[in-house]
């Protein structure tokens, strides 16, 4: 099984921290997938790199095991962020459009009424994200968030986006790229073997909310 990070050239938030990830040790060129796009190899880790905008892409988890035949076990999107406040913003966040009805049209990509199974390493890389922005000099600058599930492009696999936001200003920060690479290198394993926030469903309990809650605190350790 392998790790799929997805990047776009057309985009200089997914592009920059993509080339900053590839300037870290251990990569080497993967195979050839269609026309328009480059991997490259390290480890389990594959990253893809294509020319599209990063929700056009639709199945790239399939199209990869048809092409190679090495199954993925998760995909990583790295792309921008925009917000209507324009700050400057490292988010991540699952994808999907449940919300639309069978007769609407996605606005920036995906089926309606469906969601991608979310990437478990969202909420550990949510606080590595933190951490490592703090570290890189980055915070109070950069707010730290979790956005909703808002678009596409169509998975079959756990996943989720990385995102650097919230205006052109701030999409090509090479600062805001390093801190991402930082955030890929050390969250799958790559600087030291131990990655983070990896799920085998190896009998662990899940909590799962729905709705408001006002204590989680107490919910979980009576969950515990």
């Amino acid at each position: 099984m392998v790790v799929l990070v997805v990047a776009t050239s057309s985009d200089p938030a997914s592009i920059g921290p993509a080339a900053a990830f590839l300037a870290m040790p251990g990569w080497s060129p993967g195979p050839p997938i269609a026309e328009g796009m480059q991997s490259f190899t390290n480890g389990n880790v594959r990253l893809l790199k294509h020319e599209r905008s990063i929700i056009a892409e639709d199945h790239l988890d399939q199209r990869w095991q048809e092409a190679t035949g090495e199954p993925v076990s998760e995909v990583i999107f790295l792309s921008k962020h925009t917000a209507v406040s324009n700050r400057p913003a490292l988010t991540v966040h699952p994808i999907g459009v449940p919300h639309l009805r069978e007769d609407e049209t996605p606005p920036q990509g995906g089926t309606p009424g469906w969601a991608a199974i979310p990437n478990p390493r969202i909420g550990p890389w949510l606080r590595l994200m933190q951490k490592i922005a703090a570290e890189q000099g980055l915070v109070p600058e950069f707010e730290i968030t979790l956005e909703a599930t808002h678009h596409g492009p169509v998975t079959s696999t756990p996943t989720m986006f990385v995102e650097i936001g919230s205006t052109e200003e701030y999409w090509g920060r090479q600062d805001a790229a390093q801190a991402i690479a930082l955030v890929l290198r050390k969250g799958l394993g790559l600087e030291d073997g131990n990655d983070v926030g990896s799920w085998q469903g190896n009998g662990e309990k899940v909590l799962l909310g729905i709705g408001g809650c006002w204590n989680v605190e107490a919910l979980h350790q009576s969950f515990l």
